[in-house]
């Protein structure tokens, strides 16, 4: 055999035991796959009864309050906002369900203490865990006083920073106090996976932006896409195992999109129960390898 010949049959021999060790930790990766779907094998929509909705005083926030408690006879809302006894909506949400299925609590994403208390109370008067975190409070007008920029020209600090305390920095907050509640319910019981959602928007995504515009509403949902993308590496190295993922809601018919439906295809529009129910099915289908995604409310996965 020839010295050419010799280093050819070495260079394969050496191949085939790469490849070899390339199946075998394939194999070994698809196990682990598969006891991870198996430990999670029940629907998570049916075993994730406790629920924090952070902005739950209208629009998105009420609806998704409404629908977990609707859904099951025995699931717990814990509902979060600025000025909880101001909101017809969770007095009648506890009139139907009664005071010990919807607790109540103050919290403003403005307000960094705040936050820290309403995690604090949680705690102490309510559950020592939590199955879901859906964190669905946003901000893009406010009459006279506020409007989304069409040019670099409108941009203010004071709507900018607004914006990212609204979208981003006070979501991470609740992200922070909360996940220790999401972790305890994972240790409480294996089947369930807790999901941590952050609500964003299509017009976060850098690489979907076209048409420009909405300076401070893009670039916090933007942040709020980054923030959510490193919790979920952050989730990915640690147990018990947490999801996080972001989620696009589509365009609902609430005050939040008033202003700019007039020249919307009517049919693009959801009734807030519809847009719900599809972003529950979305969320209720989460499974570990869904952690660190950009999904949209029909389950479409959007680029970052």
């Amino acid at each position: 055999m020839t010295t050419g010949a010799r280093a050819a049959r070495g260079m394969g021999v050496r191949a085939l035991r790469e490849l070899g060790r390339r199946v075998g930790r394939q194999v070994k990766c698809a196990a682990v796959r598969q006891q991870t779907r198996s430990a999670h094998s029940a629907s998570q929509g049916d075993v994730r009864k406790i629920a924090l909705v952070q902005g739950a005083s209208r629009g998105l926030g009420l609806e998704f309050a409404s629908a977990l408690l609707e859904r099951q006879s025995d699931s717990v809302v814990v509902a979060t906002c600025r000025n909880p006894e101001a909101s017809e909506g969770l007095a009648r949400l506890r009139e139907v369900h009664g005071p010990s299925r919807v607790h109540s609590v103050r919290l403003d994403l403005t307000d960094p203490g705040s936050i820290a208390e309403a995690a604090e109370r949680v705690k102490r008067d309510f559950t020592p865990r939590l199955d879901l975190l859906i964190n669905v409070s946003g901000v893009l007008h406010i009459p006279g006083k506020m409007m989304p920029e069409t040019s670099l020209a409108r941009v203010e600090y004071d709507q900018m920073l607004l914006s990212f305390q609204t979208h981003a920095m006070g979501p991470a907050l609740v992200c922070k106090e909360f996940w220790p509640l999401l972790q305890a319910s994972a240790r409480a019981d294996e089947a369930v996976l807790p999901a941590m959602v952050n609500i964003s928007a299509r017009v976060g995504s850098i690489s979907d932006n076209q048409l420009g515009g909405w300076y401070a509403y893009r670039s916090s949902k933007a942040a709020l896409n980054q923030l959510t993308k490193t919790m979920a590496v952050e989730f990915s190295r640690k147990k018990p195992k947490v999801a996080a993922i972001a989620l696009h809601p589509g365009t609902n018919d609430t005050d939040l999109s008033k202003p700019f439906q007039r020249n919307y295809p009517k049919e693009k529009i959801f009734a807030k129960e519809f847009g719900v129910r599809k972003m529950l099915e979305v969320i209720d289908a989460v499974a570990e390898e869904d952690n660190g995604k950009f999904f949209a409310w029909d389950g479409q996965e959007i680029p970052w």
